[in-house]
């Protein structure tokens, strides 16, 4: 069985709650779900949804370097969404984060995410491969 390993960054926010940013069990790491919060202020990010998605990119972009990765090292992404019109928003502002071959991706719509937040993402990324 392998060993878990917990990541923790100073460069994405906190883990508010029961949880770890993020855990490493072999050559797989488990993100644990970024809504837009500055990491600094523990606050969600001021400005519209495309501001709110980037922040929530950066978020995940910093767990994955904390734990010896990249956004390229992602294997499948979850995301949240309180309104699904959002969805071709997401897309244009992930094509700026993610190059091809592009994660297996869930885009999901739910009632409402912690603190208010309009987008939520988690995901699962395979190191050495």
């Amino acid at each position: 069985m392998a060993k878990r390993e917990i990541i923790q960054t100073d460069k994405a926010p906190a883990a508010i709650g029961t949880y770890s940013q993020a855990v490493r069990s072999g050559d797989t790491v488990y993100l644990s779900g970024q809504i837009p919060l500055q990491p600094e202020t523990m606050e969600l990010v001021e400005g519209d949804m495309a501001a709110q998605i980037r922040r929530v990119f950066d978020n995940l972009q910093a767990v994955a370097e904390a734990a010896g990765g990249s956004l390229a090292d992602i294997a499948k992404l979850n995301i949240y969404l309180t309104d699904l019109s959002h969805f071709a928003l997401v897309n244009e502002i992930m094509a700026s984060y993610f190059q091809q071959p592009y994660p297996a991706r869930a885009a999901v719509g739910v009632a409402a995410l912690p603190k208010g937040a309009q987008v939520e993402m988690d995901a699962i990324m395979a190191l050495g491969g």
